[in-house]
């Protein structure tokens, strides 16, 4: 079996579990596939016979059947942006703190591995969002896009409107758009809902609205949602995944909706959504019991 590898650059503990990593493929006899780069963070990757090194991390990703990420949560973004055109299950390792998506702990490495050469493990898709400007040009997001104002203090005026009709007018400090994965991330810092991944809807939450009243909205993502910079002349910061985009200066606007891109994530085969939503937020835990 060939599997592909990413990993964090700069994560010493990525690093770590990297090694261990290709420590249980050659004794698993997989052939590992991986940028070159890989000998800068883990230097005694190339005694591995099993180690085959490319120019980048997507032609790495092309030569295995599966790609195992390592990482925090930034990571695994980074690699689904390479996976959605590559179109290779990631399993993901978390190496970072919280880790929603790198949802598979080191400690669960060998098991991990064990249950995808058998085949026996889940596949969960998760569908990105697509956002379209007003000149054609189209970007996507697994997690959120955020509007969010630049280099002033002062608040932003949005418009929002779904399948044209009008919502509301936003005065904040941004918006956040975000799907069901991203409901985890920033959307869930500023009062979001966590939604489950397989739902077919995409959540509107504003950033510290003037109005106390504006609450953040759950919209059916099969239709379109447009955001407006209204006036024009804002200075407005639009971004998908934490990457920075430029808007149409004479039009800016964006419609925002479910893609057809996804990715498929790896997981063991008795873990549950709700499992890492306990883990990650401690849901039932009693912090007398630790003392």
């Amino acid at each position: 079996m060939h599997l592909a590898i990413v990993l964090h650059p700069a994560n010493p503990m990525a690093a770590q579990a990297a090694g261990e990593f290709l420590s249980l493929a050659e004794i698993l006899n997989l052939q590992v596939h991986a940028a070159g780069k890989i000998i800068e963070s883990v230097p005694s990757a190339s005694r591995y016979t099993n180690l085959h090194l490319y120019e980048s991390e997507k032609e790495a990703m092309e030569r295995g059947e599966y790609t195992v990420a390592i990482g925090g949560d930034g990571t695994i973004l980074r690699t689904a942006h390479i996976a959605r055109k590559t179109q290779r299950p990631l399993l993901c390792i978390n190496s970072g703190k919280l880790g929603f998506l790198a949802n598979i702990q080191r400690q669960d490495m060998e098991q991990a591995l064990t249950e995808v050469i058998s085949g026996k493990f889940n596949l969960d898709r998760r569908n990105f969002l697509e956002a379209e400007f007003s000149n054609g040009e189209v970007q996507f997001a697994l997690n959120e896009f955020v509007f969010s104002r630049k280099g002033t203090v002062s608040m932003v005026t949005l418009t929002a409107e779904y399948d044209g009709a009008l919502i509301n007018r936003y005065w904040a400090d941004g918006i956040i758009v975000s799907s069901p994965t991203g409901s985890t991330a920033y959307n869930l810092s500023t009062g979001g809902p966590i939604v489950l991944p397989q739902t077919n809807v995409m959540v509107l939450t504003p950033i510290s609205p003037h109005t106390l009243t504006t609450r953040p909205l759950v919209l059916p993502s099969h239709k379109k949602l447009t955001i407006k910079v209204e006036p024009i002349d804002q200075e407005v910061l639009f971004s998908g995944d934490g990457n920075n985009y430029g808007l149409p200066e004479t039009s800016p606007e964006v419609h925002i909706r479910q893609s057809d891109n996804f990715i498929e994530l790896i997981g063991l085969s008795e873990h549950s959504y709700f499992e890492t939503l306990r883990n990650k937020l401690m849901w039932g835990a009693d912090v007398r019991e630790q003392k």
